[in-house]
């Protein structure tokens, strides 16, 4: 009996553990929306839908992802940040591990207000390139990481349907010149130094319309 007991008591304490580590790792999301009001809101959107065609949109992007890039643009212990921007690297500098992961929660939370194509030109150039790449030039087809609807894949591949164009093309420009290098393996910066300023431009506003 006296076993039983200890047994059960000590089910009930390792239960209680549990679920105290389980509530300490969950975001505080009340925070981070008064931060993504207080903070991003001006560039990003309090919701994270974008306004500024040049600032991208957050809603609905990967948790995963977003901590990644928030980690990214942070400069640790006197090194670089591996993703170099100025402004972001100021906003991200006086948050931590918690604030940046319950941002990151947040902006995932929230509904996307999705952008479409704008060039009918384009259109059949930035399809071709989207779904089968170009083989003889070792450019391999953007739904390979992206997938067939642009949804993406967590941590490493963003999600890029309804994303504003100008924002996707000027990432791929950044890439193709050297100037953002926190792509996993250098792969995108692989790709966009084989592809012309018209394919890029024809690649990103179809991921724009993409749902």
């Amino acid at each position: 009996m006296i076993k039983h007991s200890l047994l059960l008591s000590l089910l009930l304490v390792t239960a209680a553990v549990q679920a105290q580590d389980k509530a300490a790792a969950q975001p505080n999301l009340a925070k981070a929306k008064q931060t993504a009001e207080q903070v991003c809101g001006a560039c990003h959107g309090t919701d994270g839908n974008s306004q500024i065609p040049a600032n991208p949109k957050l809603a609905g992007q990967h948790a995963e992802y977003l901590d990644k890039q928030l980690r990214n643009f942070k400069s640790e212990g006197g090194k670089p940040a591996e993703r170099a921007n100025p402004i972001m690297g100021g906003m991200v500098a006086a948050l931590s591990e918690d604030d940046m992961k319950g941002l990151s929660t947040y902006f995932a939370g929230q509904q996307l207000k999705p952008e479409s194509a704008k060039s009918k030109a384009s259109i059949e150039l930035g399809q071709k390139l989207w779904r089968a790449g170009d083989i003889k030039r070792g450019i391999p087809a953007c739904a390979a990481c992206h997938g067939p609807a642009g949804a993406g894949l967590p941590a490493q591949y963003p999600r890029l349907s309804g994303q504003f164009a100008d924002y996707t093309e000027a990432q791929l420009k950044a890439f193709r010149a050297g100037e953002r290098a926190n792509d996993p393996a250098k792969m995108m910066r692989t790709i966009a130094l084989k592809m012309t300023d018209p394919e890029i431009k024809a690649v990103a506003d179809f991921a724009a319309g993409l749902r």
